[in-house]
């Protein structure tokens, strides 16, 4: 017999994806019971082994559900967005990693597995996503993360806390910034703000995102044609970078790096959907 009033998980989830659904949430389902095991304080994936969902825990649940329906990204909510193998803490002022950049990271640590040391400088790092995440699954490399928003550093600081990764506040295509790795570095990997201004964006990241993590100038190209050329300087011989770009920008991203006469081995990436999603190279010697 049920506790007064309770209902179960497939009952509650139904009715909290249904709220969802009605705001126009992408994934209502999926989002429904990420709110109900956070509340309930168990992985999403023993779900299955709860019985019924009380009262006092189904209001707490419909509270963030009224949030969420407001648009309010999921992983404000509830503090954290999963990176590949680590949990990274998010909230206001501070870009939410995407799965996306799981594959750019994924891309660098094959680049780097064979070195037991290698330098490898993160480019507008944000919460740390992938400089925690090349810390934790190469435990040998020398991490580095260059950020300068007064708003994403905090977290920065608190995702890369557990972790050997140096923190660097400053402008990431400046030649002011980390000088002293000029010519050392092993992998540049960087996730850049690369949405042209004027794109139609989800509410989520309209309204919370930092705009200065999302968008830049007219094509999205700004910060990445900065990156290029300190890529370049960073990077010894041989080392690798991997820059992601905007949807659109699967052809003049590469090109960027071709013009620069300071890579080869040039190529694109598409993400989980097909859509070209980073670009790769290989610095040649000067």
């Amino acid at each position: 017999m049920s506790p007064i009033g309770s209902k179960t998980v497939r009952q509650v989830t139904d009715e909290i994806a249904h709220v969802l659904s009605a705001a126009d949430v992408p994934s209502p389902v999926a989002d429904a019971r990420e709110l109900i095991a956070f509340v309930l304080k168990i992985p999403k994936n023993r779900l299955a082994l709860v019985t019924w969902i009380t009262v006092d825990l189904e209001a707490k649940i419909r509270m963030l559900a009224d949030r969420r329906a407001q648009r309010i990204p999921l992983q404000y909510l509830t503090g954290s967005a999963p990176f590949r193998y680590v949990e990274l803490a998010v909230g206001p002022g501070v870009f939410v990693p995407r799965p996306e950049t799981e594959l750019l990271v994924g891309w660098g640590l094959d680049a780097i597995a064979g070195q037991s040391r290698p330098l490898v400088v993160d480019l507008c790092a944000g919460s740390g996503a992938i400089a925690v995440a090349v810390a934790t699954e190469h435990p040998g490399a020398v991490v580095v993360a260059v950020e300068r928003s007064a708003d994403a550093l905090p977290w920065l600081r608190r995702n890369a806390a557990a972790t050997s990764v140096r923190i660097v506040e400053g402008d990431a295509v400046s030649p002011a910034t980390v000088p002293d790795l000029d010519g050392h570095v092993d992998a540049v990997l960087s996730n850049p703000p690369y949405v042209p201004l004027g794109t139609p964006v989800s509410p989520e990241v309209a309204d919370h995102d930092p705009p200065a993590a999302v968008f830049a100038d007219h094509d999205g190209l700004g910060v990445i044609r900065g990156l290029v050329t300190r890529a370049a300087a960073l990077l010894k011989p041989g080392g690798v970078v991997a820059i992601e770009h905007d949807d659109t920008h699967g052809s003049a991203v590469p090109d960027l790096l071709r013009a620069s006469g300071a890579f080869t081995e040039v190529a694109d990436h598409d993400d989980l959907t097909g859509r070209p999603r980073f670009a790769t190279a290989r610095r040649l010697a000067d």
